[in-house]
């Protein structure tokens, strides 16, 4: 019996790896797995014309289209992107801003206001330190590099909001050195932290600050889910839980591997020590797959999405994502 060709657009992240290789076959499928570095390409080419049967995709992009209605893509709860944003917040020193509360009045740059990163950024400042997000003035563009970041496909905001396209010609770093804009939170830190001593973290022990995030909220942010074309899936059902069950076991693999201690496979000194703090943070899996493990923080999301105005009313977590029929790795 053929198999059904499917092509997978992802980051060939460590979890992802054993679908690449081919240790880790789907059932019933003939994976095309296309590793593609830069996850804002295969956004803009997933959204804008579905270029791909399956590929990660932005979780708030993927979310507001499907409250929009009319959305062609599904989901599995897989999730290839995670990471906490408290150290991606940076501001000038001579701004004068020593707390999260001292970003109000200010030029906040942020690559596209509408990005998953900046909705979890934007949720955290406002919930865990009461700051009035309307005060704050948000200048779009790219970080390191002049222009626009990507062809976003999320549709419009339901309410205004005070953002301004940078248009100067200039990085957002750029302008944050010169003053022009007072901070930046984003998805990768301005290139002048490295150079320039007035470019700072807002929370320099960011490490410690998200450990109690996480403690305190079970928040560990989702940046990326896994889409279907949903005419794909209309077609051919088995194709949802074939990815999310292959993908569970890839992810196994790769924890397996992790923990191998003859010879370590990843270029971290103190290794071992980083497991050590993993597990008595996360227990076994630092990255969980599936619903229940995610609740805490795919609701957060949901909420702020809604609070932010991308989206006009919270969706329950069972219509974001289709069956996969007993997740029998859940929360693996």
């Amino acid at each position: 019996m053929s198999q059904l060709k499917v092509s997978f657009a992802c980051g060939l992240y460590d979890r992802m790896l054993a679908l690449y290789t081919g240790e880790v076959r789907p059932v019933g499928i003939d994976l095309n797995f296309l590793a593609i570095d830069s996850p804002r390409d295969i956004f803009d080419r997933m959204g804008g014309g579905l270029e791909f049967d399956a590929c990660e995709m932005s979780s708030s992009e993927y979310i507001s289209r499907l409250a929009g209605g009319d959305c062609p893509l599904v989901a599995i709860p897989v999730f290839p992107s995670r990471v906490f944003r408290h150290s991606f917040i940076c501001v000038n020193r001579k701004a004068g801003i020593k707390s999260a509360k001292d970003l109000e009045g200010k030029r906040v740059g942020v690559p596209l206001y509408t990005m998953t990163a900046a909705v979890f950024i934007r949720g955290l400042l406002q919930h865990e330190y009461g700051v009035d997000l309307s005060r704050i003035q948000w200048v779009q563009g790219a970080i390191n590099s002049a222009g626009a970041h990507g062809r976003p496909s999320a549709p419009p905001l339901l309410r205004p909001v005070h953002i301004e396209i940078n248009d100067s010609g200039k990085s957002l770093n750029q302008l944050l050195v010169e003053g022009k804009i007072d901070a930046i939170a984003g998805t990768s830190v301005p290139a002048a932290i490295r150079t320039n001593p007035d470019i700072v973290r807002l929370f320099p022990n960011y490490r410690e600050v998200e450990k109690q995030y996480y403690k305190r909220t079970g928040i560990f942010p989702i940046m990326h889910l896994v889409v279907i074309r949903r005419e794909l899936y209309q077609q051919h059902r088995f194709v949802a839980s074939s990815l999310y069950e292959a993908m569970c076991d890839a992810k196994k693999i790769a924890l397996s591997k992790m923990r191998y201690a003859g010879a370590t496979r990843y270029m971290l000194p103190w290794l071992s020590d980083d497991l050590e703090e993993i597990d008595q943070l996360f227990g076994a899996d630092p990255w969980p797959y599936g619903i229940e493990a995610n609740r805490p923080t795919l609701e957060a999301l949901v909420n702020y999405l809604v609070e932010q105005g991308l989206i006009d009313r919270p969706l329950p977590l069972d219509q974001i994502f289709v069956p996969t029929y007993g997740e029998r790795h859940e929360g693996l």
